[in-house]
């Protein structure tokens, strides 16, 4: 049995009903292009198997890696499991042939790299379903005006719907992790949604935003926006990031961008 390494935060799913759950969440059809990020010990990747054509898989563990190449012999005859060692965060998924639809049990210490990683190919993805920590899956989801709201909710919401499908407990893994998990499903909006001029800026003024978050608007984004600027927007400038939804941030950072250069301190 392979002993789960600390470094690479891994915790291998073993709850077969849970399993279950989440490749019926997941639907594959044969022809699906997917690839699975870190497949482990193969608890998705061998359901995933039996239906799909072929499947890629991202892993960063070489003894894992060497499990997979006895299991699937990686010659020219070998088109069902496709192995590429590497770091996710590293990999170039234009590599592969597009549409993607993207699985995987991400390593909770990496997960918030990883889910910006994946936000550059989202013209090339159909679909994307992860297990993460739950509190990150909250934060994911979570509306303006809760607790859970912030700097990941608002830079995820404006480019993916997202939704919670499963709970995952703690005892559904060996080893099991201290935290509890859950399963989320993001597929990336239409083009024609992504209302954001000035992505950068945009970026910016959220995490501005945010970086003190029990401070007003007024005082964490006086190098954006004027007080009467506010007022032009609409927003009232005694509120904190939290109050904002992703539709007002949209707003404030396409208002920065487009007005004439200012006195703004």
């Amino acid at each position: 049995m392979h002993k789960a390494k600390k470094k690479f935060g891994q915790n291998f799913l073993v709850d077969q009903n849970i399993i279950a759950d989440i490749v019926s969440s997941i639907r594959p059809a044969a022809n699906d292009n997917m690839v699975e990020i870190g497949p482990g010990l193969g608890a998705l990747t061998r359901p995933l198997l039996k239906v799909l054509n072929h499947l890629h898989v991202v892993e960063i563990d070489r003894d894992i890696i060497a499990r997979l190449e006895n299991d699937y012999p990686q010659d020219k005859a070998n088109t069902k499991l496709i192995i590429h060692a590497g770091d996710a965060l590293k990999f170039d998924f234009a590599t592969l042939a597009k549409p993607l639809r993207i699985v995987g049990n991400l390593p909770y210490n990496i997960s918030s790299p990883l889910l910006f990683h994946f936000t550059e190919y989202t013209e090339r993805i159909t679909d994307m379903h992860f297990m993460l920590q739950n509190e990150v899956v909250e934060r994911m989801v979570a509306s303006h005006s809760t607790k859970a709201y912030g700097r990941l909710s608002v830079m995820l919401q404006y480019r993916f719907f997202m939704e919670k499908l499963l709970d995952v407990p703690p005892e559904s893994f060996r080893p099991a992790p201290k935290v509890d998990s859950a399963i989320v499903r993001m597929i990336p909006l239409p083009a024609e949604q992504i209302l954001v001029r000035n992505e950068t800026l945009f970026a910016a003024i959220v995490a501005t935003a945010f970086g003190q978050r029990r401070k007003t608007l007024r005082n964490t984004l006086r190098s954006y926006l004027q007080e009467s600027e506010f007022t032009t927007l609409g927003i009232d400038s005694q509120l904190r990031a939290e109050n904002l939804s992703v539709a007002d941030f949209v707003r404030v950072a396409n208002y920065c961008d487009e007005r004439p250069p200012s006195s703004v301190a």
